[in-house]
């Protein structure tokens, strides 16, 4: 006797079909797939009363994760926007990166770089030593009023040669028309402005923005 093979096909309507297509069950779609299994279910053998409620408390459950997980994205977009609203705050400030050094190449013809003098100059002079602590370059500095002065350096030495290609020390020691003696040096310049991108912040020093992530301290100027 020949067999036929039989399969029995459910068909649903569109309303109970629950699409997810990231294969992640939010409580949208638990709650029609809990709704369409009740609607289903065999009268003559109906859903067991502790199952139903152990998928009604899986529901509560879905339902609190959810809203704890809304509440912490509202948190981080708060502290998101806090911090942005305290680096608008540094402006004005003192920074400082810790660097205090130019690199130099064989490629380089000269080295281009910012000093910020916190207060006016009568006279003085910037100095660049090599990594040994040794003077291999000055020149002075003329009459100016405080802020940022920009330097372009030869890489000429005090010998008159080409210096060797590595990394120097920027300072500066200068005398305020009062008599004082102060001292600069590279890396340190006050924030001029700051800008955003892609929610990153930078800070503007001398030429030059930065990321704070570079910024070792930020402090008030002393007069």
């Amino acid at each position: 006797m020949a067999v036929t093979s039989v399969s029995n096909t459910t068909t649903t309507s569109s309303s109970d079909y629950v699409y997810n297509p990231d294969s992640q069950l939010d409580k949208d779609a638990f709650m029609k797939l809990f709704l369409a299994e009740l609607q289903m279910q065999d009268p003559t053998d109906p859903m067991d009363t502790d199952k139903m409620l152990e998928q009604t408390a899986y529901l509560s459950t879905m339902e609190m994760n959810d809203n704890m997980q809304k509440s912490l994205d509202n948190l981080s977009n708060v502290l998101s926007t806090t911090s942005q609203f305290s680096t608008l705050s540094a402006i004005g400030k003192m920074a400082d990166t810790g660097y205090r050094y130019v690199n130099v190449t064989d490629d380089d013809n000269s080295v281009n770089f910012d000093l910020y003098f916190g207060d006016d100059i009568a006279s003085g002079n910037v100095i660049i030593k090599d990594k040994n602590g040794n003077v291999v370059k000055t020149f002075p500095l003329e009459a100016h009023t405080k802020g940022v002065l920009n330097f372009d350096w030869d890489l000429i030495g005090d010998n008159g040669e080409r210096v060797p290609s590595d990394t120097y020390e920027v300072s500066a020691e200068y005398t305020t028309p009062d008599g004082k003696d102060m001292t600069t040096a590279l890396g340190a310049y006050p924030i001029e402005s700051v800008r955003f991108e892609n929610g990153v912040p930078y800070a503007k020093l001398g030429s030059n923005y930065l990321p704070f992530s570079e910024i070792q301290e930020i402090y008030e100027w002393q007069d």
